[in-house]
């Protein structure tokens, strides 16, 4: 999934210049509306590149998941039944698998790892926003409102994973000490 995103994104950037340059050339509404969909979408693409190399540098997947930010609340359990989070999470791509593998990590540097992947996605969900600022200089607010929306509903849906996950191998872990 890593390279996949990454050349995703490298290729969003190149189209990004490019209809942009064209834009600058013609005057046909193509060439704007290309450069803002390529722009936009190398911008949600690549911030989530950015966010989740920064959280790496920083926290290097070490996160004490006692704290409360990561403490499951009592209603969630209900929210993660009702969202059949169960039948969804095992279909949802992971950017490194290699940090979630038994194989090559202990229970609880998986759970550490977790807590810094709810992390970047939930820091992600608040910069889905930014683009809604274009708008001021390209109209169509109700596109960027959309877009960023959908982005954010995106990165949710992996915050909702997180902690569901997290929770369940926490009581297992619990349980075998």
């Amino acid at each position: 999934m890593s390279k996949v995103m990454k050349l995703t994104t490298a290729f969003c950037l190149a189209a990004a210049i490019f209809t942009t340059t064209l834009s600058f050339y013609f005057t046909e509404d193509i060439y704007v509306t290309s450069a803002v969909t390529f722009s936009t979408a190398f911008y949600h693409l690549g911030i989530r590149l950015l966010v989740g190399f920064l959280y790496n540098i920083k926290m290097k997947n070490r996160a004490d998941y006692t704290k409360k930010w990561f403490q499951v609340h009592s209603w969630e359990s209900k929210l993660y039944q009702f969202l059949k989070v169960k039948t969804w999470k095992s279909k949802m791509p992971t950017f490194n698998p290699e940090d979630f593998s038994i194989q090559n990590h202990t229970w609880d540097e998986i759970i550490q790892t977790m807590c810094q992947s709810e992390l970047v996605h939930e820091t992600n969900i608040i910069l889905s926003f930014i683009p809604l600022t274009a708008s001021k200089w390209f109209g169509s607010f109700y596109v960027f409102f959309i877009t960023s929306v959908c982005s954010a509903l995106f990165d949710l849906m992996f915050v909702i994973m997180q902690r569901y996950n997290r929770a369940r191998i926490i009581k297992i872990v619990l349980s075998r000490r």
